[in-house]
């Protein structure tokens, strides 16, 4: 009698569990009609593009952030707004980097025009150290001829060109370019055949490499290229935290300039291995990114003892 009680419950019971199951595998029509499938797309328009913001040790130093917009005008203007301290842009600034300009300036204005970028800034651009007027200006030049075609920058402040800093004094060119150099070093002993020479060193925050423009203003008559090589081989490490992987043995055979195409023959010290006649490509980086600032041309090819070892675009570097 209990067996047979038992079997009875056995049997409702798994009657019940496969109506159950029947309920949860078999689709609701209702519920399948609101069913929303969310589907994740990729913004191919997010590009990114170079800046150049103040490193740990107060550096100006070339990175790269997130930028959407293609037009000029546009691009420049998000640029400018990461530029700017507790700006809009700051969420996409890289750990390591910090903003220059002063807090709350505006942008009262900007224009493209045939290479030109005009743009016109509220008087807070200037409330800062006598330390950094020089260093906001560089940060404005350097950033915004890193965008395509742009060459050269105007700068206002409320309407007027910025031809002189307040607190420094320093006269500025009425239309700036890269030209007028960046992170500079003096060592001149004349006051005339000044040459500036902007020279590229690698630096690191947390492993990760990135570049550091220095311009030295001096009365070397040598190319611009001896000097960028001579600096880059002379040590390993040329200041706190600056670096060149470039061997100190390395040397100049001889160089040639065509058109758009500076040839450089270098003696076999220039190789990381000589055997397999590799250059490194932290090597390669450094000098023609220095070569890029200093000289009007678009390829750089890496001749050793009169055979073509490397040939390098610069755009594609930069």
């Amino acid at each position: 009698m209990l067996k047979r009680i038992y079997t009875k419950k056995l049997i409702v019971c798994a009657v019940a569990l496969f109506a159950i199951l029947l309920i949860y595998m078999v689709p609701d029509s209702e519920k399948t009609l609101n069913i929303k499938e969310e589907v994740n797309y990729v913004d191919k328009s997010v590009d990114t593009s170079q800046i150049f913001l103040l490193d740990s040790n107060n550096y100006l130093a070339s990175t790269k952030i997130v930028t959407k917009n293609k037009n000029i005008e546009d691009k420049a203007k998000e640029l400018l707004h990461a530029l700017i301290i507790d700006d809009s842009k700051q969420n996409s600034i890289p750990n390591g980097f910090k903003s220059i300009i002063p807090s709350n300036t505006k942008i009262l204005s900007l224009t493209y025009n045939e290479g030109v970028i005009k743009v016109d800034f509220s008087s807070e651009l200037m409330n800062t150290s006598v330390e950094n007027e020089e260093k906001i200006i560089e940060a404005i030049v350097y950033t915004l001829t890193g965008i395509d075609d742009v060459n050269f920058v105007i700068i206002y402040m409320d309407g007027e060109i910025l031809t002189k800093l307040p607190q420094s004094k320093i006269n500025l060119p009425s239309t700036l370019d890269r030209n007028f150099g960046i992170n500079k070093e003096y060592n001149i002993t004349d006051t005339k055949n000044i040459n500036k020479t902007t020279i590229y060193y690698i630096s690191e925050f947390n492993d990760k490499e990135y570049f550091v423009p220095v311009t030295k203003v001096n009365n070397d008559s040598r190319s611009k290229i001896e000097i960028i090589v001579d600096e880059l081989s002379s040590s390993n490490v040329y200041k706190t935290n600056l670096m060149s992987y470039l061997n100190s043995n390395t040397q100049i055979l001889s160089v040639n300039e065509n058109l758009d195409e500076l040839v450089i023959n270098f003696n076999s010290a220039i190789f990381n291995d000589i055997n397999n006649k590799e250059i490194l490509e932290e090597v390669i980086y450094t000098i023609c990114l220095s070569v890029s600032d200093n000289y009007d041309v678009k390829t750089v090819i890496f001749n050793v003892e009169d055979e073509q070892i490397y040939k390098s675009v610069i755009k594609s570097i930069e």
